[in-house]
């Protein structure tokens, strides 16, 4: 494993964990040890981590049932529920037990940062589909609106080559957003670091790691694809395992190793 100069921080005193910043570049293999670390965190509690995933989807199913809302209170409170996912691989990697309350960890500690995390990601979201509406204009998002296919058909027809180009400007705005949200709640929850501070080291440590990202991403890509081919119920075991390796993302780029050369 390659890695660049940092600066290590004191250790958190709620997590133990010493926080390494900029954060680490890694090797091109780095994004197979995830996955692979992040699948020992799921087989040492299999049942907690299924229960926690149908929990978060029964309550996000919902809260959706408030038109419009719902379903932005829900997405402002992700990096809050996935704050408790990092508590709870956190407790498993400490050779703990993953609870049913580590899923609320999020709402009794740091929550305010938490949803601040949130609410700049999806201030981040509405941006990108403002920008994608002012390249299609308003016809297809009316026609999507209505319901009506054959309307939608039309306006999709008619605007096309918008259509294609506010896509691939978009899917290139989405990149950079998805890198500042990917460790920020791992490092609000168990570093103490602010929105802002979390979301800029979690950019800049994507961009470094550009190369072992896109290892995972084809790994997991692949891994979803099978997940889908049994109605879909491989998702309950392929939810936690993306859970689980951004954490062994984020202990191998973020934090020193402990004694025993574990990332700690």
């Amino acid at each position: 494993m390659s890695t660049n100069s940092a600066d290590v921080a004191t250790p958190d005193p709620g997590s133990g964990l010493v926080l390494v910043l900029p954060g680490r570049g890694t090797g091109a293999g780095a994004g197979w040890d995830w996955v692979v670390e992040g699948w020992g965190l799921f087989t040492r509690a299999p049942l907690m981590w299924i229960i926690s995933i149908v929990v978060l989807v029964v309550a996000a199913i919902a809260v959706s049932l408030v038109p419009i809302v719902g379903s932005l209170a829900f997405q402002v409170l992700q990096p809050v529920f996935t704050a408790g996912f990092m508590a709870g691989c956190r407790a498993l990697e400490k050779n703990g037990e993953f609870e049913i309350e580590h899923l609320l960890a999020g709402f009794t500690r740091r929550f305010v940062p938490l949803m601040v995390v949130g609410l700049i990601t999806v201030a981040g979201w509405i941006a990108i589909l403002l920008v994608f509406v002012s390249f299609v204009g308003l016809s297809i998002l009316g026609a999507v609106l209505t319901g009506d296919t054959g309307a939608m058909v039309n306006a999709i027809a008619a605007s096309a080559m918008a259509l294609a180009l506010g896509t691939l400007v978009c899917l290139a705005l989405m990149v950079p957003l998805m890198a500042a949200y990917w460790f920020a709640p791992a490092l609000v929850m168990l570093n103490g670091m602010a929105p802002l501070a979390a979301m800029k080291a979690s950019f800049f440590a994507c961009l470094r790691n550009f190369v072992p990202f896109l290892v995972y991403g084809l790994v997991m890509l692949v891994a979803a694809i099978i997940a889908m081919i049994p109605f879909g119920l491989g998702m309950l075991v392929w939810v936690p395992l993306a859970i689980a390796s951004t954490y062994a993302a984020y202990r191998q780029i973020f934090t020193e190793p402990d004694a025993q050369g574990r990332p700690e």
